[in-house]
């Protein structure tokens, strides 16, 4: 089935979804809001979390994908901890370059190993 069906509310649950910088096969970055205030707290972030990373793993053949939060975002980097992203470092850096710098923490994802064809 579609990876964010409708009877779940994902499109309403975050319609914002990102990847804006990627190399195809290789890696990629990854970011996402629950732009309904009424579906936080939900427990639903790990699984979108998941489905998406499913969706671009597939989608762009990635080895790994990355997501940065703000380090003082407790719920989103929790959310990635429970999604299976592996802490790597915390820093002061620009998110894109027409941002301030702010302290971001960086998490990755190893693309699941490759099924039996």
């Amino acid at each position: 089935g579609p990876p964010f069906p409708d009877d779940r509310g994902w499109p309403r649950a975050s319609p914002y979804r990102t990847s804006h910088q990627f190399t195809f096969g290789e890696e990629a970055f990854m970011h996402l809001h629950v732009l309904d205030p009424a579906r936080r707290r939900a427990g639903l972030g790990a699984e979108f979390v998941t489905r998406t990373a499913r969706v671009l793993f597939e989608t762009l053949e990635l080895k790994r994908l990355y997501c940065q939060p703000n380090a003082f975002n407790v719920a989103a980097n929790r959310t990635l901890q429970r999604a299976g992203f592996r802490y790597v470092f915390t820093k002061e850096m620009a998110p894109r370059p027409a941002d301030l710098l702010q302290p971001l923490t960086r998490w990755v994802l190893e693309a699941p190993p490759a099924g039996p064809d």
